[in-house]
């Protein structure tokens, strides 16, 4: 559980730091001006991406294998930027507050690019404290 947490709060900030970086990326928190509510929000956000990551995208990946070979791997950025969108879409949608992409090609592109360098640069850092929970 508490590993859960950790990687739910490490993605909650790889989103953030996406939002700072990318135009077009941003939280839309639904007019709450509470710093714990939108910290809250931020940690749904992770949430839903990382169910998203991890219900979706294989069956993403497993069914564009031959993109995979015919762009030398170059759609796992495509499909990244899709996941985006889908969490943007779910949350926005849903729960009325969320993340917000404005458009496929170039927010939601450059958005899934900088949560992967965030998340692999943080869990580079956190390797070893994350293993021994």
């Amino acid at each position: 559980m508490r590993a859960f947490i950790i990687r739910s709060g490490l993605t909650g900030l790889a989103l953030w730091i996406a939002t700072l970086i990318v135009p077009g990326v941003y939280f839309d928190f639904g007019g709450t001006s509470s710093w714990w509510v939108k910290v809250g929000i931020v940690f749904l956000v992770a949430v839903v991406f990382g169910l998203v990551n991890g219900i979706v995208k294989p069956i993403i990946q497993i069914l564009s294998i031959p993109l995979y070979i015919l762009t030398l791997g170059l759609v796992h950025i495509v499909i990244n930027a899709f996941m985006l969108e889908l969490t943007s879409w779910l949350t926005t949608n849903v729960f009325h507050r969320g993340i917000v992409v404005d458009d496929f090609f170039w927010s939601a592109i450059f958005g899934a690019l900088v949560i992967s360098v965030v998340g692999w640069l943080t869990a580079l850092v956190m390797r070893d404290q994350v293993q021994n929970l």
